[in-house]
């Protein structure tokens, strides 16, 4: 079985700032841009501000038991519908969680095995 792995990073603002700058500096000069795929926090605090035990444990339980709505995932998880939610809102917009919408239900989907955390020195 081959393992899906989702990058996270921390950079500080400046870091991510200069590699902007670089990338738009290698696209004027018309090369080749490695496009680079993840999410970063500019903190290793806002990391553990965003990914909580608790939307930790929901990303958990996405990828192990596959539920077909957020009400599922709730029940399963025992929250509230209204923070489950919210947290799968969050995860979503950082890039940890997809959605696949019906008429009626949003069923929420992680795509990947493992989370790869790359904090630079």
């Amino acid at each position: 079985m081959k393992v899906r792995k989702i990058k996270i990073g921390i950079k500080d603002l400046k870091t991510a700032l200069d590699d902007f700058v670089k990338t738009g500096e290698a696209i004027e000069r018309r090369e080749k841009v490695k496009v680079e795929k993840g999410v970063y926090f500019t903190s290793l605090e806002a990391f553990r501000k965003a990914l909580t035990s608790k939307r930790l444990e929901l990303l958990r339980l996405i990828k192990k038991k596959r539920p077909k709505s957020l009400q599922e995932l709730a029940r399963i998880a025992k929250r509230d519908i209204k923070n489950v939610a919210d947290d799968v809102k969050y995860l979503e917009q950082i890039g940890l969680v997809e959605r696949q919408e019906s008429k009626r239900e949003v069923k929420p989907l992680v795509n990947y095995d493992l989370i790869d955390l790359q904090i630079a020195v």
